[in-house]
């Protein structure tokens, strides 16, 4: 079973029904106990980062991310729940984040809409199982307004241009995050997602 992360922000079930429509077993939960349990655990969001970040450390949900991810069972960031991972956002302010990732997550610069919302092409930029019979270059979903600046670009897994090239994945070990949606993105995102079961099944490595 997959444990998809409940800390009140945002789009729990159309990430459930995705995985429904792939035939992948996964469930909401919101208690650190239930995280531990799961075989593979996805972490998504859509909302503010220091919102989310209070809410996880309130409910003892930062801990048991770190727990899964420390584990080496698959871990799935969703778009906030990539921005979580980082060390630091500085979206109305300068807040920590979990510190899985080093680097900080930053304001588009002027000169683009805010928000990037809309379909765009991502580039692959590692290989990964998650992209099985997924076209470099597919188009994804994307709404935000802040983007990701790892540390380490050895990490970087997707890259999108809005404006200038910027992470719109990263991935390392057992984890992998992106700032689009899956769910939201058709039967392109679906497949991620199928994939990402398979993952969690150990159909895949």
């Amino acid at each position: 079973m997959i444990a998809i992360i409940d800390y009140g922000m945002g789009n729990l079930r159309s990430v459930q029904k995705g995985f429904e429509k792939v035939g992948v077993s996964a469930r909401v939960v919101a208690e650190p106990g239930d995280v531990a349990g799961a075989r593979g655990v996805v972490l998504p969001g859509v909302g503010a980062f220091v919102d989310a970040i209070a809410q996880l450390r309130a409910t003892g949900l930062d801990k048991a991310v770190l727990r899964a991810i420390e584990s080496g069972r698959p871990f799935l960031g969703i778009c906030l729940g990539l921005q979580l991972l980082f060390e630091r956002s500085f979206e109305d302010g300068d807040h920590a984040g979990l510190g899985v990732f080093a680097g900080t997550v930053e304001r588009f610069l002027p000169g683009v809409k805010i928000p990037h919302m809309g379909w765009n092409q991502v580039r692959q930029a590692q290989p990964l199982p998650l992209y099985e019979g997924i076209a470099d270059g597919a188009d994804f979903y994307f709404v935000h307004s802040y983007a990701a600046k790892p540390a380490d670009e050895s990490i970087i897994a997707a890259v999108t241009d809005y404006g200038g090239d910027f992470a719109s994945g990263v991935a390392r070990d057992n984890v992998y995050a992106f700032q689009f949606h899956p769910e939201k993105s058709g039967t392109i995102g679906l497949e991620m997602l199928r994939n990402f079961g398979k993952l969690v099944k150990g159909e895949t490595s």
